[in-house]
C-alpha cells in the first residue's frame, strides 16, 4: 500500500495500524539522518526520532502530498535537529565529537568509516547537513532543498564546499598511511 493511502487511513479512519507501517517504513532511514548530523549520538538520534514521530502524528493533517512521505519526516527530523542543537550548548557538542573520533578501528572497513565520519567532522553544521540530504539520505539537491527550506542553489554551495573539504581531510589521511 502507498504511503498516501496509509496517510489516507490514518486521518479519515483514524486507524494507528497504518500509522505504524509508516513508522516501519521510515524509521530506519530517519534514525540513519540524525545518527549522522548528531555526529554518532545514537542516544539523542533515537530521542529526535521518536520526536520526529509524535510530531509527524499530531501534524499529519498538513501534509499536503507535495513530496513524499519520506521528505516531509526528513523536514520534521531536521527540525527537531535545530530546535535540539539550539537548546544544547557547544561545549558537549565538542564532548560528543572527542568521543566520536575515539572509537577505536578493527578493520580496513571500520577504518574507512572512521575516515569519513572524521573528513565530516571538518565541515560546518550547514556543510554537513547538506551532505546528509543528498548523499546518505540520496535525496536530489531538489529534494533536499524542501527539506532544509532552503534555496537550491544555497545546498548545492554547501555541497561543493563540503566535498572540498573533505577531500582535503580524505587526502591528507590518505598521506598519514603512506608514510606510516
Amino acid at each position: 500500500m502507498p504511503d498516501a493511502a496509509l496517510v489516507a487511513r490514518v486521518l479519515l479512519e483514524d486507524d494507528r495500524h497504518a500509522f505504524g507501517e509508516l513508522v516501519r517504513r521510515n524509521q530506519s532511514a530517519v534514525r540513519a539522518m540524525l545518527r549522522k548530523l548528531t555526529r554518532g549520538d545514537a542516544a539523542r538520534a533515537d530521542d529526535l526520532a521518536q520526536e520526529t514521530f509524535l510530531l509527524a502524528f499530531r501534524n499529519l493533517k498538513s501534509f499536503r502530498g507535495d513530496a513524499r512521505f519520506s521528505t516531509w519526516l526528513y523536514r520534521i527530523a531536521y527540525n527537531a535537529f535545530i530546535s535540539d542543537t539550539r537548546r544544547t550548548r557547544e561545549e558537549e557538542l565538542d564532548q560528543e565529537t572527542a568521543e566520536a573520533v575515539a572509537i577505536p578501528a578493527e578493520s580496513a572497513h571500520t577504518e574507512l568509516r572512521l575516515d569519513l565520519e572524521r573528513a565530516m567532522l571538518v565541515l560546518n553544521e550547514a556543510e554537513r547537513t547538506a551532505i546528509v540530504q543528498c548523499y546518505f539520505n540520496d535525496l536530489t539537491h531538489e529534494e533536499a532543498a524542501y527539506v532544509l527550506g532552503w534555496p537550491v542553489g544555497t545546498v548545492k554551495t554547501h555541497i561543493l564546499k563540503a566535498k572540498q573539504k573533505m577531500r582535503a581531510v580524505l587526502g591528507e589521511a590518505e598521506r598519514n598511511v603512506g608514510s606510516g
